[in-house]
């Protein structure tokens, strides 16, 4: 027997994280939209087709500009659902766990959590059930949800009744293989036309906070990747640290635009870059390339397209701490 959802998912980062009044909180995301171009990468926005983005889940007021590029290329004119995959902060997960929550709350408007495709995932017994508090106290969901509302406002009005159902997964820290497998479970859905995806990651996390000292140090003419700034790290000699950031991040985005999960896999293998988001966006990249594989993408479709890429802050020398936002979409 199916077990049912019950109850709503309160706003629980209202306040805090974003701010929790209808009126300021929609002005703020206007804001944020109207700042980015009315074309990107030649095309008008939202750009048709690009049902899948990735993009940043800070407070707005870190990463909000940046997660506007990729609100503001999402499709989702032709969306009945939105599938939102995110990484667990709040404990250790293996696999994917689901919501038991009927709706998620947003001072702009609650979304209904679609019923039928929680109990499909769930049936497939790969899944477990995210526990209520930790469900609550995780951010990495909930901060892409005033975004989603928005957008679905200007694509669909004003009526809750008329948006898509919502799809929250929450995402573990599985492995290359796992990773696939996830892919493999989501491949039939990327196949409708119907469902869009939002996954959520920031990117580099540096410095004290988070104990990631990585940095490309000038050694014989070259440079050599270090893990020890914290106590090696030469201005003069190295640059500052924010250069060695952009690189980190810059080889992680380059891997995520090959479209080859592997290859973003190995990368972060050999960087160690401390992409919150990582396992989300492999299991997205594994199931993109497997619907590639079987010949259902046309050329230049199913992969990622970086489109905006910022910093909380730039660092000099290795003190302090530094969090890496990308905006990203894809066409299907």
């Amino acid at each position: 027997m199916a077990k049912p959802l019950t109850g709503c998912r309160d706003a629980s980062h209202a306040g805090s994280w974003y701010t929790g009044d209808s009126q300021r909180l929609s002005a703020q995301l206007d804001d944020f939209l109207q700042r980015v171009p009315i074309t990107v990468d030649g095309h008008e926005v939202p750009i048709p087709g690009a049902r899948i983005i990735i993009a940043p889940h800070a407070g707005y007021t870190y990463s909000g500009p940046c997660a506007a590029w990729a609100y503001k290329c999402l499709d989702l004119s032709k969306a009945r659902r939105v599938f939102v995959l995110g990484p667990s902060h709040t404990y250790a997960l293996s696999g994917c766990a689901l919501t038991t929550f009927a709706e998620f709350e947003t001072p702009c408007g609650n979304l209904t959590v679609d019923e039928a495709t929680i109990e499909e995932l769930r049936v497939t017994g790969l899944f477990t059930d995210q526990p209520r508090n930790k469900d609550v106290a995780e951010h990495s969901l909930e901060m892409h949800l005033p975004y989603l509302v928005k957008r679905l406002q200007q694509t669909h009005g004003d009526e809750p009744g008329r948006w898509p159902t919502v799809v929250p997964i929450l995402v573990g820290s599985n492995n290359r293989q796992n990773e696939k497998k996830y892919g493999q479970v989501l491949l039939p859905y990327l196949r409708d036309p119907e469902n869009a995806f939002i996954v959520s990651s920031d990117f580099c996390h540096w410095g004290d906070n988070f104990g990631y000292y990585a940095y490309y140090a000038k050694r014989d003419g070259g440079q050599v990747l270090s893990f020890q700034a914290d106590r090696q790290h030469n201005v003069a000699k190295d640059g500052p640290i924010s250069e060695s950031i952009d690189k980190l991040d810059g080889l992680a985005i380059d891997a995520v635009e090959t479209g080859i999960h592997d290859k973003f896999v190995d990368t972060l293998k050999e960087t160690h870059n401390t992409v919150c988001g990582r396992h989300p966006i492999g299991v997205m990249m594994a199931a993109l390339e497997a619907l590639g594989n079987e010949g259902g993408l046309k050329e230049g479709m199913g992969k990622f397209k970086k489109v905006q890429y910022a910093r909380s802050t730039d660092l000099t020398k290795a003190n302090g701490s530094s969090v890496s936002y990308v905006s990203f979409y894809a066409l299907l």
